[in-house]
This record gives C-alpha cells, sequence and structure tokens, in this order.
C-alpha cells in the first residue's frame, strides 16, 4: 500500500517536470507534442511514466538528437523535485552509459524506499555497464 502512493506521487511528479520541460519549448508546441505522442505513437500523457522508454524514443523520433536536451532537462528537474543528490565519482572523461530511461526508474527505485539510504554505483567493465544498488 505504501510502495503503491510512492510510486503514484513519483509518477505524479514526473508528469509535472515532464509537462515543465516541454514548456520550454513554449505552450503551443507542448501542446502539439502531447497531441503527437498520443495519435502518432499512442502514448497518453498519463501513460508517459509507465512507458518512459516508449516516451524517449518517440522524442528522438520527433527531435531527433535534440531530445537529448529535453531528456537531461527533465532529468534535472527531477533530482530537484525529489531532492536526489547524484555525483558520478568516475574520471571526468568517462561518462557512464545511462539511458533516460534508466535514470528515471533508478531514481523511481530509489524514490520506492526513502529510509534507506541507497547508493548507485555506475562501472564499465570490457565495455559493458554493471548497474549495482548497495545498501
Amino acid at each position: 500500500m505504501i510502495k503503491r502512493r510512492r510510486e503514484k506521487k513519483f509518477n505524479a511528479i514526473l508528469l509535472k517536470v515532464v509537462d515543465e520541460a516541454l514548456l520550454t519549448l513554449g505552450e503551443n508546441a507542448k501542446s502539439s507534442l502531447y497531441f503527437h505522442l498520443e495519435t502518432k505513437f499512442s502514448i497518453s500523457k498519463k501513460d508517459i511514466p509507465d512507458r518512459i522508454s516508449d516516451f524517449s524514443d518517440a522524442l528522438e523520433q520527433i527531435f531527433g538528437l535534440a531530445a537529448r536536451h529535453l531528456e537531461i532537462l527533465i532529468m534535472k528537474c527531477l533530482n530537484e523535485k525529489i531532492n536526489c543528490k547524484y555525483e558520478w565519482a568516475g574520471p571526468k572523461w568517462l561518462v557512464p552509459d545511462l539511458t533516460f530511461a534508466k535514470y528515471v526508474k533508478l531514481l523511481e527505485l530509489w524514490c520506492e524506499d526513502t529510509e534507506k539510504t541507497w547508493e548507485l554505483e555506475v562501472t564499465l567493465d570490457a565495455g559493458e555497464q554493471q548497474e549495482q544498488q548497495t545498501q
């Protein structure tokens, strides 16, 4: 029951953040984008949290590589809203292969149990990414 409430709260925050990020494009563009997501990709606004990978793919099909800028804006705003502290401990020249969808899922998991302290360790081993959560 508590987990379901936290999931609903996280989804509401995520939808608000997505809305704010899309609003940076302007009200008309935001409305058009939601319409396009629903008609071409069958993704309604309320379905975005459950279909985050599909949402990301749709943004990429619509905006191309510029979709990454929107995703980064969403991630930054989401961090601020849920007060999550994330720090990359790896070398500055090495960027982890952490996709938008994986990032949102990790934040959702972090929010599920806010009473425990979670550390996220992202390492690259022989070209493959490994994600580990430790308590």
